[in-house]
């Protein structure tokens, strides 16, 4: 996933970027449509972008060389046509309107992400103590939210999983925006958020508590029981499942009731999880069979209704 992340993140702006600053088209038309295609493209991996490598600011580092290489660009093309005078200048002109049509929707979509769908949300306390937190995974849309794929009722093991559909993942950051000692460290300790305390976001009964998996290592992940350890907390006539617990470390078992802000377990690296973090959601009940296959409900905390790349700051 790294790799990825830092092709999409970090090569292809920094390309754009370059490529504004150093080799701009030499007329007015095509630096114009560069510059405007190179923007869009900057703002729609800002939004879509899983932004723990490198930190949640280098968006706006983006922003800030974005403007320096127009500056650069313009100055060093100087355009004097409006218009190409060769047939490799209309080529150009293509190529930044197809991508401009691409990244113009993929910006539009990902936007219309930060909207929760038509449909009553759940209020919820947010599940965690002190410090800095970001969002991984949230939102509308799947281009920020991954887990909207189980939405997709062709595919048949998606079914067991449907209540996790609007489901919010969470790590913890420190003042630089790193939320680990390292790109991807194989120690579990080394993340910030690891075995910090999971806190009831709502006040209820516990239905299920699922303990004794182990943390798995960076970056295998359990197929099987993908939840990990986990708890889901019947809150009035909604299911929240909190998952991915360290094992030994549940505070709690079937048949509890809790109140909001009490201890439910610590966060690990069990289930499907390639890096620790917390999973979150809200659901209407499930099967007996399967539990997490319940309708899902898009949640608030404190009034927000969390996306990709928004932060948490708790005193």
């Amino acid at each position: 996933m790294i790799a990825s992340l830092i092709v999409a993140q970090i090569l292809v702006p920094l390309v754009l970027i370059t490529w504004l600053a150093i080799a701009p088209l030499h007329n007015l038309l095509g630096v114009s449509l560069q510059a405007l295609v190179t923007a869009i493209a900057l703002l729609a991996i800002a939004r879509m972008g899983m932004w723990i490598f490198p930190p949640w600011w280098t968006p706006y580092l983006y922003g800030l060389l974005f403007v320096l290489s127009l500056v650069i660009g313009v100055r060093r093309s100087k355009p004097q046509r409006k218009l190409p005078s060769h047939w490799l200048g209309w080529i150009a002109i293509i190529i930044f309107a197809a991508l401009g049509v691409f990244v113009g929707n993929e910006a539009v979509q990902s936007w219309a992400g930060q909207f929760p769908p038509p449909i009553p949300a759940v209020d919820l306390a947010f599940p965690m103590w002190d410090g800095d937190y970001l969002i991984l995974n949230g939102g509308n849309d799947i281009r920020i939210n991954a887990h909207l794929k189980t939405l997709d009722e062709s595919v048949l093991r998606f079914r067991a999983y449907r209540g996790q559909s609007y489901g919010v993942d969470i790590v913890k950051i420190d003042p630089f925006g790193l939320r680990a000692k390292g790109i991807v460290p194989s120690d579990l300790a080394a993340y910030q958020i690891y075995g910090e305390p999971v806190l009831a976001p709502c006040a209820g009964k516990i239905l299920q508590a699922s303990d004794g998996l182990p943390d798995m290592k960076i970056p295998q992940i359990d197929v099987v029981n993908r939840a990990g350890n986990y708890v889901i907390l019947r809150c009035g006539n909604t299911d929240v499942v909190l998952a991915h617990f360290r094992p030994q470390s549940l505070s709690v078992q079937a048949g509890m009731t809790v109140k909001v802000g009490d201890r439910i377990a610590e966060v690990g690296n069990s289930g499907a999880s390639d890096e620790p973090h917390l999973h979150i959601h809200a659901q209407r009940p499930g099967s007996s069979s399967n539990r997490l296959s319940g309708d899902p409900l898009p949640m608030r905390f404190n009034r927000r209704f969390l996306i990709r790349s928004d932060r948490v700051n708790l005193p």
